[in-house]
């Protein structure tokens, strides 16, 4: 199994999604992708579906949760329309019987949401690779070589003292806050340290998930506010 020269043009992409905001950054974050370029995007399964009609299409970057269908359904009736699409599943869902389900319609890669330009980039990464194997494999290993690149990393270590259980709460209550939270906050609503609070916040910038800026109008220097990242 070899990687074929003649598959190394760009790979087109359909953004489906029906926020146009998130649509569009979608499709920037396509575009800084080497060996990729968005072809077009809509924002219903009927806009898709008319999309792909009229141009020719690689990749779906497909939000499941579409104003008028499903986007498992949405992959179903293409299927049976003849499109050979792959499709990366653009989802807030954590249902495993919806990951299932969509395995056996060409849904080759999940994306939660939501997620960062970096994490989008690594399943594109990985689709290409396994995009451009072809030939006949030389045996199982080479086989098992062509799927793996399909499978995301496992999870990178934390920083030392850092656990994940912590992570995950602090991650939820900075989500859950509309105006964002200071480290302060942060420490009441979870139940740990400012300092420790701070440690989490900070882990959370530096991979791109969070963002910080001063608050301003209190007395003396001004305390960082931190809030969630969205549609990155």
């Amino acid at each position: 199994m070899t990687s074929d020269p003649t598959r190394q043009q760009a790979i087109r992409v359909l953004v489906v999604e029906d926020d146009p905001v998130a649509a569009d950054a979608h499709v920037l974050y396509v575009g800084r992708v080497p060996g990729f370029v968005a072809v077009g995007k809509a924002h219903t399964g009927a806009e898709a579906r008319r999309a792909l009609e009229r141009t020719p299409v690689d990749l779906l970057l497909l939000d499941l949760h579409l104003p008028d269908v499903h986007g498992l359904q949405l992959a179903r009736s293409l299927r049976a329309a003849g499109h050979h699409a792959d499709v990366i599943a653009v989802t807030s869902a954590r249902d495993l019987a919806v990951v299932r389900e969509g395995v056996s319609l060409g849904v080759v890669q999940y994306v939660l949401k939501p997620f960062t330009f970096a994490t989008l980039r690594d399943r594109l990464v990985r689709y290409a690779e396994f995009h451009a194997a072809v030939g006949e494999a030389s045996g199982q290993d080479e086989v098992d070589r062509a799927l793996a690149a399909l499978r995301a990393p496992g999870p990178a270590a934390l920083p030392k003292g850092l656990s994940a259980p912590t992570l995950e709460r602090v991650t939820l209550a900075l989500r859950d806050s509309a105006e964002g939270l200071t480290a302060a906050g942060v420490a009441e609503t979870v139940g740990i340290s400012r300092i420790t609070a701070r440690r989490y916040l900070e882990h959370l910038v530096d991979a791109g998930r969070a963002a910080r800026r001063p608050q301003y109008g209190t007395v003396g220097r001004p305390e960082l506010q931190y809030r969630w990242v969205t549609g990155q």
